[in-house]
C-alpha cells in the first residue's frame, strides 16, 4: 500500500496587525511629546504642538513622517518645524515714551527761562521752580502776592503776574492749574470763613490776573484751594508756616488728557 505523501506547506504569518500597531506607537509618541512640552511652552508653541498632533491624527505629515521634528528641551520649540513668522509688536509704547521724553526736554527749557527771569529780578527768595512727573511747578510765596489774611493782589503782585503770564505762553498751549495754600492757623472772618475760602480766592485772583494776557486760553486753566491740608513744611515754626502760605502754578505735560 502506497504511503500518502505529506506535503510541507510554508506558513504565511499574518502581518496586518503591524499597521494599527505602528499607528498606536505614533499616537503614543505624539502624546508623550505633548505631555513633556506642556509645562515648558508658551501659548504659541502649544498651538504648534497641537497642530502637529492633529496632523498625526488626520494622517498628514506628522512627527514620524517626512522631516523629523525634535523638541528642544530648553524653550519647548520644535526643531525642524516651520512656524509662522512672528508678528511685530506694535511700537506704540516706544513712541509714547519718546514723546514724553521730548516733552520733558521742552519743560526743562521752559524752566530754564523762568529761572533766568527769577535770577534777573532777584526773586529767588519768593519764587521757586521744580520739574516733577506732574509737570513744571512754580511756587510763589504769600509775601510776593498778598497781605496776611487777604486775597487781594498787591500792586507788585500784579506786575509779577503779568511777567509770569508771558512765560506761560507756549506753542501749542499747555494746561495750567493754579492752587492756593495756607498754614494751619485758623481764620474765621465774614469774608473768609475758613482757610478753604482764603486759599481758593487767592488762587482764583491770581489766575484771573494771569488771564489778563489774551495770548493765554482760559479753557486750559483751572484753580482750586487746599487750605492748610497740603503743607510742604512744618507748621510748628514761623519759617515753616511761611513756606506753606503759597500759590502754586503747575504747567502740565502735553500727554495729560484734557
Amino acid at each position: 500500500m502506497r504511503k500518502k505523501r505529506h506535503e510541507e506547506h510554508e506558513d504565511h504569518v499574518d502581518e496586518s496587525w503591524l499597521i494599527p500597531y505602528a499607528d498606536m506607537l505614533t499616537l503614543l509618541l505624539a502624546l508623550f511629546i505633548v505631555l513633556f512640552a506642556a509645562s515648558t511652552v508658551d501659548a504659541k508653541k502649544y498651538e504648534a504642538i497641537t497642530q502637529s498632533f492633529q496632523e498625526v491624527l488626520s494622517g498628514g505629515t506628522g512627527i514620524l513622517e517626512g522631516e523629523p521634528a525634535m523638541l528642544d528641551p530648553e524653550d519647548g520649540s520644535f526643531v525642524g518645524m516651520t512656524d509662522e513668522p512672528e508678528k511685530e509688536e506694535p511700537k506704540e509704547d516706544e513712541a509714547e515714551e519718546k514723546a514724553i521724553e521730548q516733552d520733558q526736554n521742552k519743560l526743562q527749557k521752559l524752566q530754564a527761562r523762568i529761572d533766568e527771569y527769577i535770577a534777573d529780578e532777584d526773586l529767588d527768595s519768593y519764587l521757586k521752580t521744580k520739574l516733577t512727573e506732574e509737570g513744571l511747578l512754580i511756587t510763589i510765596k504769600e509775601a510776593a502776592l498778598f497781605q496776611s489774611g487777604k486775597a487781594v493782589l498787591t500792586g507788585d503782585a500784579k506786575t509779577l503776574g503779568k511777567e509770569i503770564s508771558s512765560l506761560l505762553v507756549t506753542d501749542p498751549p499747555r494746561r495750567i492749574t493754579v492752587t492756593g495754600h495756607t498754614d494751619d492757623r485758623p481764620i474765621k472772618t465774614s469774608q473768609y470763613p475758613s482757610n478753604w475760602h482764603l486759599s481758593s480766592e487767592r488762587a482764583l485772583n491770581f489766575m484771573t490776573e494771569l488771564l489778563n494776557n489774551k495770548k493765554l486760553d482760559p479753557k486750559l486753566f483751572s484753580f482750586t484751594g487746599y487750605g492748610e491740608y497740603r503743607p510742604i513744611d512744618s507748621n510748628k515754626t514761623e519759617e515753616g508756616r511761611a513756606k506753606n502760605r503759597r500759590v502754586e502754578v503747575l504747567i502740565l505735560p502735553y500727554n495729560v488728557e484734557n
